[in-house]
């Protein structure tokens, strides 16, 4: 994000601050190629009508055929059902579209959303995500996409249970410290800094926060909470992609598993594999693992740490919902396993993308935005293309593409 962006995206913001309660709360901006505002709107602006429709008119008004950019906190959707944003773009021709969130309205993807249609957007940062939701608090706290809706996600958060080890360990820390340095190197950092404690010894307490956590909450793991109980099919959803990438059986292939939870997933898919190493920094599912697939490997360790593992030993590096976890290190994983897979080896991972609505039985699609209890639709995607962007980075070639009902799935070539 560079500081031009974050201006306007700032700006954005403030221009919702203006808009009256109850009701949304929503602003936008139209931005020239010369950083300059064009025109601004915020929601109930002008009694009974949109933000669009105000700035719409100040479009007309000044004859604006183009723009550079334009930042709307919330992608709206009208009283009919259309995307508000569609009629601004269908009448200016804008090469940058930032967005904030999706509408809480919306809970599946939709035909004409320009989100979706357009190609990959740009949001707004996590910090500035969760000022939009608190504007909107009472809308977003109401709306399908709250995870209070699912009692497992709710009261199991990985940060909250990361925050608490350390605290065990004298390391005080606020929730926005933990939501400010998501990644386990800006976290040890954080520490090693405030506490003046040497990095190594900083980067193993929380390197130990992690395991105790997910270890806590995937160790014993209840297949009822996930959305593949609402997708009977999701296996096969696997070995598709699987067969699209690679032509021979996984019973003939040395396959590694990467993030293994509570093993349930490995069973399924792995049973029939003679070699297979399993690796996970939790303890608990490796010895679930160990249980129903004695002939197995397992060694507790990192996605992004694989030091123990010989380079060019694997044909098929896995990784399900791994890579979209808190505090992970996309750039440091991907590069370990180029490292370990053999050259044209195959590499599968995936976003988990929808969350149980456990009274309705059905999936709601997205990622949770960190410190909140909100679903971000668009958050599973904007993940994908970020994973698919470092495994070019590592070296991977022919990377594709699968989204599903209840998650995305990338696939790859080792170089």
């Amino acid at each position: 994000m560079n500081p031009d962006s974050s201006h306007w995206m700032k700006f954005a913001i403030g221009e919702a601050h203006r808009a009256l309660q109850p009701g949304r709360r929503v602003g936008a901006a139209l931005v020239s190629v010369h950083d300059q505002l064009m025109c601004s709107s915020f929601e109930g602006e002008v009694h009974g009508a949109s933000w669009v429709r105000t700035l719409w008119r100040r479009v007309q008004e000044n004859a604006i055929a183009s723009a550079h950019s334009v930042y709307l906190t919330i992608n709206t959707i009208s009283v009919d059902g259309s995307f508000e944003l569609t009629e601004l773009l269908n009448d200016v021709r804008v090469d940058r579209v930032y967005i904030g969130l999706p509408d809480p309205a919306v809970t599946s993807y939709r035909d004409g959303d320009p989100a979706i249609e357009r190609g990959p957007i740009l949001r707004f940062p996590d910090d500035m995500q969760r000022e939009i939701m608190e504007q909107n608090r009472d809308l977003y706290a109401t709306s399908g996409q709250s995870i209070e809706c699912n009692a497992h996600y709710s009261t199991h958060r990985i940060s909250e249970a990361v925050t608490a080890k350390l605290l065990s360990m004298g390391f005080r820390l606020t929730k926005d410290d933990v939501n400010a340095h998501r990644g386990r190197a800006a976290l040890a950092s954080l520490i090693s800094q405030r506490y003046g404690t040497e990095y190594k010894d900083a980067d193993g307490a929380v390197g130990e926060a992690l395991a105790a956590a997910f270890d806590t909450k995937y160790g014993t793991y209840d297949y009822a909470f996930d959305a593949r109980t609402a997708a009977a099919g999701w296996a096969d959803d696997f070995m598709s992609v699987y067969g699209r990438a690679s032509s021979r059986p996984l019973s003939d292939v040395n396959v590694l598993n990467v993030g293994v939870g509570a093993g349930h997933e490995a069973t399924a898919l792995f049973s029939d594999c003679p070699r297979i190493t399993f690796a996970d920094i939790a303890e608990s599912g490796l010895a679930n693992i160990s249980r129903c697939l004695p002939r197995s490997s397992s060694i507790v360790t990192s996605a992004e740490d694989l030091s123990a593992l010989p380079d060019d030993s694997f044909d098929l590096y896995v990784s399900l919902r791994t890579y979209n976890s808190s505090f992970f290190d996309t750039s440091a994983a991907v590069r370990e396993a180029h490292r370990v897979l053999k050259p044209g080896a195959t590499i599968i991972v995936s976003v988990a993308n929808g969350f149980l609505y456990t009274q309705r039985g059905c999936v709601v699609p997205g990622l949770i935005i960190p410190g909140t209890e909100f679903v971000d639709l668009y958050r599973g995607m904007d993940t994908a293309n970020l994973i698919g962007t470092e495994l070019e980075c590592a070296g991977f070639e022919d990377v594709r593409m699968l989204p599903t009902s209840t998650e995305i799935y990338l696939s790859a070539v080792a170089a």
